[in-house]
């Protein structure tokens, strides 16, 4: 039943409770526009699992960027789990879905699961007390900064020219793009990369971990003369000292960036005590949801550090509003233009490189477009 269809009636129980009603999951494929690759993987699709949760009259819609097994986690446990539960309790429901799994493990598909749940559930408490999902947070900013993200190694020079340039053109004042497939080949690509974005614009670049420590030290230096800014996963993020070898002897002025394979808080802190980075990224459609999101930032600002959002900026907007210590969060291409596709209210670039959320929105602003979503169904 279309969310438009639910009857408004947001009153709460006589315990003060708002029953969940229903959890709903279905997943999608999506085709890329052009082959899409990085250092270490490659892809010609993206699969999304959404989420909808019921109460009250009103319907939240979550989701995560995961293998549709993750739906299947969610149709035969974490449905039933959080259904009949306080929908205004989204961390209690978080808690009770994270102990669930115990015996599964926590990193992975778990909790990209819980991930799009809790999403859900957020969108669904904000649209229960008619406000944007920002405001029920409390807001730290008004709009949040991001980087255009894409630059797939599979691109020609002339594909790389016209993404990243277009960004630049739109007002976005920083991009990122891939490198490490052909390390031969990276020192032209960033070459590229900055006679098209021109001297002004800040210019970052993402390993995933393809390079060894040497290699990643030899091209920081290489790239520190075209202006790079930000490397990202020079070497694995499970190589916690490698990272740190390559940020105590990194160019001044680059930073180094990793985290987005976080799956639960105890993986940050790990990498935050090994002092492994300058800029600490999570996903909150990976690190157990909107809630895991929030309890990563704490221990950043703690440490006088910056938390980006990775992917998914439908998802960050609203949560990354009410985040102090914030780096721009990633605009990635292939997200973008799917969150585009598939809802109603994904957030456009303004012209000085933000996202604002739509305060007249209640929840995370987007409404999911079923009929045309139908042709991608699995």
């Amino acid at each position: 039943m279309p969310a438009s269809t639910l009857e408004k009636n947001t009153a709460p129980t006589r315990s003060g409770r708002i029953p969940i009603e229903r959890v709903e999951v279905s997943v999608y494929q999506i085709p890329t526009d052009a082959p899409e690759a990085d250092g270490t993987y490659a892809w010609d699709s993206t699969t999304l699992v959404l989420v909808e949760a019921t109460a009250g009259g009103q319907r939240g819609v979550g989701y995560t960027y995961e293998d549709e097994s993750a739906a299947l986690l969610i149709k035969n446990m974490l449905a039933g789990i959080a259904t009949g539960k306080d929908a205004l309790d989204v961390p209690g429901v978080w808690a009770a879905m994270v102990h669930s799994i115990r015996n599964i493990g926590r990193p992975g598909v778990s909790s990209c699961a819980i991930a799009a749940v809790d999403a859900a559930l957020w969108d669904l408490k904000a649209k229960l007390l008619d406000l944007p999902l920002c405001l029920l947070l409390g807001r730290a900013r008004d709009a949040v900064p991001i980087y255009g993200s894409g630059g797939f190694t599979t691109y020609s020079d002339q594909q790389l020219r016209d993404q990243l340039g277009g960004w630049v053109r739109q007002g976005i004042p920083r991009v990122k793009m891939k490198i490490g497939t052909h390390p031969d080949q990276d020192p032209h690509r960033v070459q590229v990369a900055r006679a098209a974005i021109g001297p002004d614009a800040e210019l970052y670049v993402d390993a995933n971990g393809a390079y060894d420590r040497k290699q990643a030290l030899a091209f920081a230096q290489l790239f520190t003369q075209e202006g790079v800014v930000w490397f990202e996963e020079p070497v694995s993020s499970d190589d916690l000292d490698g990272l740190r070898l390559i940020r105590d002897r990194a160019p001044a002025g680059m930073r180094i960036a990793a985290g987005e394979y976080g799956y639960d808080l105890w993986y940050f802190e790990r990498m935050l005590a090994a002092g492994a980075v300058d800029v600490l990224q999570a996903d909150a459609s990976r690190c157990a949801g909107i809630t895991g999101f929030l309890r990563v930032a704490p221990l950043v600002e703690a440490r006088s550090l910056s938390l980006s959002a990775h992917c998914c900026p439908s998802l960050h907007v609203h949560p990354c509003c009410a985040i102090a210590n914030l780096w721009p969060i990633e605009y990635f291409h292939d997200h973008a233009r799917i969150e585009h596709m598939l809802f109603d209210g994904a957030l456009t670039p303004t012209a000085d490189g933000v996202l604002r959320p739509d305060l007249t929105r209640p929840g995370l602003g987007i409404e999911f477009k079923r009929a045309d979503a139908q042709k991608f169904a699995v």
